[in-house]
């Protein structure tokens, strides 16, 4: 049955692997909605122009150039967009992390951004009057790793460990390794008592420990963090 969009508000749709064969669109607006693998795009009726963001056009991949026109992008900008979708030097992130080691996480964030990882957390770039940790969820589900910083103020946080128990999860979904835990402290090692314990620590655990103290151990740890988030084929 043909789906009639016109004038709808698809903001944060998730419609991947739809099928959208013959949909009616115009005034439509598509902001950060996920189009991946969607069928029939190129069979859409336009009734006019609509709105269609860079968010979705990136995240999407390779949508059909005859939905793009009929969506009203301009001829110029649809000759560039290959190059946008062409996967970066890294994988991008979700910074984990509990607020009382915000300036750990104020410094990882900053420094990954400058060398060109794309990440994420709360504290920069939550939307105000979003619900919170549906908000934090779905970006986790959006970017290819989940650093957590195990303190042992972070590892005593409900939201953390929720994160981490939903990132172990979809690791077993999906076959590929998505966690990287980093450490400015002890207690993940020594004192730390949870079931999902062997399952972090069999993982490549980053050192942080010093971190405001050392800068050359800091550096190091960078650059460990960085090869750690090289992208490459998953296994």
């Amino acid at each position: 049955m043909r789906a009639h969009l016109t004038q709808a508000n698809l903001c944060n749709a998730d419609l991947t692997a739809a099928d959208c064969t013959e949909a009616v669109v115009g005034a439509t607006i598509f902001g950060e909605t996920m189009l991946r693998n969607a069928v029939g795009l190129e069979t859409c009726i336009h009734h006019g122009r609509s709105v269609i963001d860079l968010a979705t056009i990136v995240a999407s991949d390779n949508l059909p150039t005859a939905f793009l026109r009929g969506c009203g992008c301009p001829e110029r900008v649809i000759k560039h967009l290959p190059s946008l979708a062409e996967p970066g030097q890294f994988y991008s992130c979700f910074i984990s992390h509990s607020s009382e080691d915000r300036a750990f996480a104020d410094q990882l964030h900053g420094d990954l951004q400058d060398v060109g990882v794309r990440c994420w957390y709360f504290w920069e770039d939550a939307k105000w009057g979003e619900p919170l940790w549906e908000e934090i969820d779905q970006n986790i589900r959006g970017y290819d790793k989940l650093i957590v910083i195990c303190s042992e103020i972070s590892l005593q946080s409900g939201p953390v460990l929720r994160e981490v128990e939903r990132v172990l999860q979809r690791e077993d979904a999906e076959r590929k390794s998505i966690l990287l835990p980093i450490t400015i402290d002890n207690h993940l090692f020594n004192t730390w008592k949870h079931p999902r314990k062997a399952d972090v620590l069999a993982k490549v655990v980053g050192d942080f420990r010093k971190w405001d103290a050392d800068a050359r151990r800091y550096r190091a740890g960078i650059a460990r963090l960085l090869r750690a988030l090289q992208r490459r084929a998953d296994k």
